[in-house]
């Protein structure tokens, strides 16, 4: 094959150029120029997952013309793919990447700390040469050597506490060990004194800290006590840990997003808030919420005999008790609400034409369409093409006009007008008391999840 001529060789599909792809990388370093270029021309009728390929079997011959490229990328298209090819080398050694971590520029840190990160526990060995960069300049370039240490694991540590331990150590770089530590192990990572400095911070955070409206997304309980020991006893839950609403927040949103497999991720602990307006708020999934009794029995309908069941006993210790749910993914909403031991309404959009929708609508309720149905004519968007942003949402809204069609109610509108909606939390919320981290049974079994928490 002629190695001036690669374009034509690559050009087609992925298994028609198997054949050309093998031969370019069996001539190694020569071609290594000639394929970059096609990688990084953006008109290229090589399809760039092609010439990647070739790059990443060639393997340490292309590592600096990578680097290069990735350092001159004029568009991020351009950045993207050299990012990809360049942290996906196929080398024996990650060895090979450790001169990119001083490169002058921070692309490619970055992208030579993705190659010890996709090496994971394999990478112990460079853990104090990686230790420098948690305090680089750049925080793309901290956070991904963050990553690279939270990958290589519980190997990691020993390090990361003697960076902790050394006070000289530039601030930058023992931040971000304490980040790394906590993204490993969670608190159980943590030595005493940092514990205690975290402990100290969130002391000092909570007295000034100003309510703001949360990201709603999962599903939280209310009820009107200020008897925080009691809603503990009620979840069943212990070793209360005070913190901010930034902190419970972010343990609830960060705990129901994780893509972490640990089969407790979700279940550890809950978020247990200050008293807001007269209501205490309950967020997340205790033990009995994730683990399914019967694994046979549908998932959807046991949740709803817990919630149904869990607001009847809330309800008959506090007078009233609810819950609420939301989904910032897909437009799932639910409410439940009891009263004096027992449920007086319970919706739910994804099955409220079934069992989703029990008891008489609720007075707060009144004048609102419910999430699952549609107050508009079936012919009302004929002739409206919905790839057309700007046209189809005029549509909608001067056609919404025009028939006094009704706003659609969600949860968080439920909760704004019987108890607290902690998406509109803000500087005129009454707060007393303080929030918690509390663990579940799970939780005081396992511990808290990994991760880094803000303060």
């Amino acid at each position: 094959m002629d190695i001036r001529m690669p374009a034509e060789a690559l050009s087609g599909s992925w298994a028609d150029t198997k054949s050309a792809r093998d031969a370019l990388v069996a001539q190694g370093a020569p071609v290594v120029g000639a394929v970059l270029e096609l990688l990084c021309d953006e008109r290229s009728p090589v399809d760039w997952t092609v010439s990647a390929d070739v790059l990443c079997r060639i393997g340490a011959p292309a590592l600096g013309p990578l680097a290069d490229a990735a350092a001159a990328a004029d568009s991020p298209e351009v950045a993207r793919r050299t990012a990809w090819a360049l942290g996906r080398l196929e080398v024996e050694d990650p060895e090979v990447y450790e001169p990119l971590l001083s490169h002058a520029h921070p692309r490619v840190r970055t992208n030579a700390l993705c190659a010890f990160q996709s090496r994971g526990a394999g990478a112990v060995r460079f853990v104090d040469r990686l230790v420098p960069l948690l305090g680089d300049p750049e925080p793309e370039v901290r956070q991904r050597a963050v990553w690279a240490f939270t990958a290589i694991g519980a190997g990691a540590v020993p390090a990361l506490r003697r960076v902790r331990r050394e006070p000289a150590t530039g601030t930058g770089i023992r931040s971000g060990a304490l980040e790394a530590l906590a993204d490993i192990g969670g608190p159980a990572a943590l030595d005493g004194g940092d514990l205690e400095a975290w402990r100290r911070l969130a002391r000092i955070k909570r007295l000034s800290e100003t309510p703001h409206g949360m990201h709603l997304c999962g599903s939280w309980y209310a009820v009107p006590t200020d008897d925080q020991d009691a809603v503990l006893e009620a979840f069943d839950l212990g070793d209360p840990e005070p913190v901010t609403l930034r902190t419970g927040e972010a343990a609830w949103n960060q705990d129901h997003h994780s893509w972490n497999r640990n089969p407790h991720r979700t279940c550890a602990r809950v978020f247990v808030s200050p008293v807001l307006d007269g209501w205490t708020l309950v967020f997340g999934d205790t033990s009995q919420d994730h683990h399914r009794i019967d694994p046979a029995e549908d998932g959807e309908e046991f949740l709803a005999e817990v919630v149904r069941a869990r607001c009847i006993d809330l309800s008959r210790r506090f007078g009233a008790a609810h819950w609420y749910g939301m989904s910032c993914g897909d437009g799932w909403t639910a409410w439940c609400i009891a009263e004096a031991g027992a449920v007086v309404r319970h919706y739910d959009a994804f099955d409220a034409e079934e069992n989703g929708d029990e008891g008489p609508s609720h007075a707060c309720e009144s004048g609102y369409l419910l999430p699952h149905e549609d107050g508009f004519p079936e012919d009302a968007f004929d002739g409206v093409d919905p790839s057309d942003t700007a046209a189809f949402t005029e549509h909608f809204h001067r056609l919404k006009l025009e028939l006094g069609i009704p706003d659609t109610l969600y949860a968080n509108d439920i909760a704004a007008r019987l108890s607290v909606d902690p998406g509109a939390l803000g500087a005129d919320t009454g707060v007393s008391g303080h929030g918690v981290l509390a663990l579940t049974a799970c939780g005081r079994e396992h511990g808290h999840p990994a991760g880094a928490l803000p303060v």
